[in-house]
């Protein structure tokens, strides 16, 4: 889908025009995040506020209040919004600014459905080295800025410290014990089970497909496997792959995780002590956090979180995306640019707020406030922000992507198809979806 681009272009003197100076400049943003209206509505205690959506809904009242001049319309999406978002373009009626990840941005920058902000931020003094290496990697495309990065999210290792303790897996230092190669992970799960009686993962294995998916990529980056040959052609049977799909069909096979449960019963499950590490995101942090302070839980005083170990050598990395705000390709006036330019500024200001739902902060300054040092299991998780790797940026349809490989893994993992067949199938079936865009 495309259509010409409108974009007017204006200087960079013309948008240094006070948000004091604009006449009731209407400004409509798109988001996911959730609603959560009756409780944050009206609220702009940023500090206050709770949760992905309580820090985004009283983050957007904050800047209204903070710029009267700019009437701000929200609309909440079921998440993704992607299919909507479409709709919108194709009826050249998007919004303003859109949340959107990282990993989705080359599906519309491709088609010219999205705008560089390069202008935008400048014209605020948004200098793009303030962000993280992880973060703006996210979000240029051909030298360019699509998007105000809004943070780095990874998947983590959930663990029940308790547990570990039972099982003897924890340090002199009080640190849980993790392993650094296939064979260490699968000794320390055997060594967990017989130890608790309990698998040693919970995983999502029932009506999901990106979990699966993220793990692979973990593993393929760690073993320096090269997944895209150009950006319309993936590699997946290969031996990487299969030392992947192997290690983790044995622990499959052998009870060293849950099975058959979907994404809520998974994070129950970990709640009420019933396994050992959950394998989820980093917007669970709050979530459990709160869950160990709680002298009824079974995590109480028993939580810590980690990135994903490294079990493979050839280099260090755990797979990593992201959300940003970006700008669909619409005319807008001088005054409408100014005012979505304020916004980015606002929300560059006020990423240690946004750092507080579990996601890691595009900006590097926040990583060394006091204040986010001090938040729970944040220290641990520093190093993604440098090591974070996602797909090649020019890959395009990476949700999609995503749910074919985690289809097939799941048929290997489970045994519903043998391993070579899976990835033969993986490979063909992205490589067939890639060839017709």
């Amino acid at each position: 889908m495309k259509y010409s681009r409108v974009f007017v272009s204006i200087t960079l003197a013309s948008l240094l025009t006070t948000t004091s100076a604009f006449a009731a400049t209407n400004l409509h943003l798109q988001r996911f995040f959730g609603a959560c209206d009756a409780e944050y509505g009206k609220s702009v205690d940023v500090g206050a506020a709770e949760g992905e959506c309580g820090i985004m809904t009283t983050l957007i009242n904050k800047f209204s209040a903070e710029h009267p001049n700019i009437h701000v319309t929200v609309s909440t999406v079921e998440w993704p919004g992607y299919d909507q978002l479409t709709a919108q373009m194709a009826s050249k009626t998007p919004p303003d600014l859109v949340t959107m990840h990282n990993s989705v941005i080359a599906d519309y920058q491709s088609h010219n459905l999205i705008l560089p902000i390069d202008e935008l931020l400048a014209s605020e003094k948004v200098d793009t080295a303030q962000f993280t290496p992880t973060a703006l990697k996210g979000v240029v495309r051909n030298d360019k800025v699509y998007g105000l990065p809004m943070d780095t999210w990874t998947m983590l290792y959930h663990i029940n410290t308790k547990l570990m303790k039972q099982a003897g897996l924890m340090d002199a230092s009080g640190k849980p014990i993790l392993p650094h190669s296939a064979e260490e992970l699968l000794k320390e799960a055997r060594q967990f089970k017989k130890a608790t009686g309990k698998p040693y993962f919970v995983q999502i294995l029932s009506n999901e497909t990106a979990a699966y998916a993220r793990l692979f990529y973990t593993y393929m980056f760690q073993q320096g496997a090269e997944i895209f040959k150009d950006p319309t052609h993936i590699q997946l049977n290969t031996p990487e792959a299969k030392n992947i799909v192997g290690l983790f069909k044995q622990i499959y096979d052998e009870g060293l995780t849950t099975k058959n449960m979907d994404y809520p019963a998974t994070v129950s499950a970990f709640s009420n002590g019933e396994g050992g590490i959950l394998l989820n995101g980093n917007w669970l942090l709050g979530t459990y956090d709160a869950e160990s302070h709680k002298a009824k839980s079974a995590l109480y005083n028993s939580y810590a979180a980690y990135p994903y170990p490294q079990l493979f050598g050839a280099k260090a990395a755990t797979y990593v995306d992201g959300h940003s705000w970006v700008m669909p390709n619409k005319e807008h006036s001088k005054d409408e640019l100014a005012a979505i330019a304020a916004f980015y500024k606002f929300m560059a200001d006020n990423d240690y707020q946004w750092s507080r739902t579990g996601h890691l902060p595009s900006v590097k300054a926040v990583l060394d406030k006091p204040e986010f040092k001090a938040m729970p299991q944040r220290l641990n998780l520093m190093e993604v922000t440098k090591i974070g790797t996602g797909l090649p940026s020019n890959v395009e349809r990476q949700f999609a992507i995503q749910d074919i490989i985690g289809e097939e893994l799941a048929a290997a993992i489970t045994g519903a198809k043998d391993v070579d067949s899976a990835l033969a199938d993986a490979e063909s079936r992205v490589n067939e979806m890639l060839a017709n865009l």
